[in-house]
């Protein structure tokens, strides 16, 4: 009981953030019909601008609270990120939007390519430790532990995805973003400016995308300029869990991704009797527990699962766990 409740723990964790970036698929995706691989670069990119600042206010500012210098990071990701999407939108995308639909799906992957490179040459290809500015604080929970920036995650994803619900259920502007997932060209007849709903989206995907980078970063005390690759995909394969196209599928689909990951790792680690270091990331070289004990999500098995899931997915039950089927446009 006591592995099952820390690796349920681990994946609520997990799945918090792969939910927050699958919402940036999902948005993209059941807007104008595009898989933006180069979301997870975003990602990475907001994680790596937040160490940036984190690290710099951290050696000069060393009396600073831990949670004003985290902001500080946070709030020099967002906008960064913010403007990668926007330009990915205008300069990548928009362009090709009335292209067959090989042609976006190509520029997307190229994007990535293109990101992940700009960020070895910034960054270079030295992975970015995170500084110990953080107290760490474990709580027990039937003999499972759960430290405070675990807790921290889960909380913050759960008010973003709230609050992206409500913004998109409750404003004239998610009522526009609903108009355009439609049927773009009849919003457009009613006065919905397509191109400005369709760069917001973009903005709100990146901004959600940068928080996201800064909760992973956090919480492995580390960021690599390839860490966004896997994530990436493992958030497309909760969008695909839960219904691609679908807001409430993809938060579904990244929670239930995350708790099968962890459970299925967990599990099989304890049956082939692997140790605490076999559970590490081989792309980020993740660490395992800040104290001796805790395991982590991030062993070897975890990707073979969350792929795994993906396949089980896409031949029993295209359209998502919600069933939301998203019709071809003429």
């Amino acid at each position: 009981m006591d592995i099952f409740l820390q690796q349920l723990i681990n994946g609520l964790t997990a799945g918090s953030v792969y939910a927050v970036v699958a919402l940036g698929y999902t948005m993209v995706y059941g807007i104008i019909q595009l898989i933006n691989f180069a979301h997870g670069e975003v990602v990475m990119i907001g994680a790596m601008v937040a160490f940036s600042v984190i690290m710099a206010l951290a050696g000069a500012q060393p009396g600073l609270p831990p949670v004003v210098i985290v902001l500080a990071g946070v709030a020099a990701a967002v906008p960064v990120c913010m403007a990668v999407g926007y330009l990915l939108e205008r300069l990548a995308y928009r362009p090709l939007r009335h292209a067959p639909r090989l042609a976006p799906l190509i520029t997307a992957i190229g994007m990535s390519i293109v990101l992940q490179h700009l960020a070895l040459l910034i960054w270079s290809r030295d992975p970015i430790a995170f500084p110990q500015i953080i107290p760490l604080q474990v709580f027990e929970i039937g003999g499972a532990a759960i430290t405070g920036v675990q807790i921290a995650i889960m909380l913050v994803s759960v008010v973003m995805m709230a609050g992206l619900s409500a913004m998109i259920y409750r404003t004239r502007l998610g009522a526009a973003m609903r108009a355009t997932a439609e049927n773009p060209h009849v919003a457009s007849l009613m006065g919905v400016d397509i191109d400005r709903v369709i760069a917001v989206t973009f903005l709100i995907g990146a901004a959600l995308a940068a928080v996201a980078g800064v909760m992973v970063g956090t919480y492995y005390g580390i960021a690599h300029y390839t860490m966004g690759a896997t994530l990436g995909l493992k958030a497309f394969s909760a969008a695909v869990l839960g219904g691609i196209g679908n807001m409430a599928g993809a938060m579904l689909g990244g929670l239930l991704l995350g708790v099968v990951e962890a459970l299925g790792a967990g599990y099989v680690g304890e049956l082939t009797d692997l140790c605490h270091a076999s559970f590490l990331s081989d792309a980020l070289v993740e660490r395992c527990a800040r104290d001796g004990h805790l395991i982590l999500f991030g062993s070897n098995y975890q990707d073979v699962f969350a792929f795994l899931v993906l396949i089980l997915v896409l031949v029993f039950r295209p359209s998502g766990l919600l069933g939301e089927r998203v019709a071809d446009r003429a």
